[in-house]
């Protein structure tokens, strides 16, 4: 048993494991405010446009109350969150892209040259190698 309990401790320590729950957190408290946002802000607004209120939207069939106002509310909503992290999603990995070419050109840049005396390798910036300490022209 004391195992398992190691098992689990170390599995619960785990980098990704605590990143997936922080990100838990933080997408349920982004749904808060999106749905808020869709509620509060863009419903009334539609209904003002509109003439549209989705929370008044209710059937009743045989004294059951079948809400079809607030599903087109939460539809709203998953688009809006869907819309928001494909945005987030699209520019991280733009820059992602950016940091990759920029990574590229850096790699290929030479850092080093041939000293015309010795040809040895040397520091692109060496005006004297260190190898036979003959003199390097600077290149243009």
């Amino acid at each position: 048993m004391k195992k398992f309990f190691s098992e689990f401790k170390e599995f619960i320590m785990r980098g990704n494991v605590l990143d997936l729950a922080v990100g838990v957190i933080i997408g349920g408290a982004f749904t808060a405010i999106v749905t808020s946002l869709t509620e509060d802000i863009i419903s009334p607004l539609l209904g003002i446009f509109g003439g549209i209120d989705f929370s008044e939207m209710v059937a009743n069939i045989n004294g059951s109350e079948l809400r079809y106002g607030a599903f087109i509310t939460a539809i709203i909503n998953f688009l809006i969150i869907a819309l928001i992290i494909f945005l987030i999603i699209k520019s991280i990995n733009k820059l992602m892209t950016i940091g990759k070419k920029k990574e590229a050109e850096e790699e290929s840049a030479p850092t080093t040259k041939k000293c015309p005396h010795c040809c040895e390798e040397v520091h692109i910036d060496a005006t004297k190698c260190p190898h036979c300490t003959g003199d390097i022209p600077a290149e243009d």
